[in-house]
């Protein structure tokens, strides 16, 4: 968020776990309406197969994010 503030283009990742967290981060932070990339939880003990479709996930949640109109 401090990034796009600033004019910097970037989006988040959060894990299932965290959205309703980061929902309200949001909100208190003054931008309701922050979309952000979601992955599965947990990461840490995701196999290196399992972490490659988290972050292909998280890219392509992104690429969106970042293209919108």
């Amino acid at each position: 968020m401090t990034a796009e503030r600033l004019g910097v283009p970037a989006f988040s990742v959060m894990t299932t776990r965290f959205v309703s967290a980061a929902e309200m981060m949001s909100r208190v932070l003054g931008m309701p309406d922050y979309a952000f990339a979601t992955i599965g939880h947990p990461v840490s003990s995701a196999t290196d197969d399992g972490l490659s479709a988290m972050a292909r996930t998280a890219v392509d949640q992104g690429r969106r994010l970042l293209l919108r109109p």
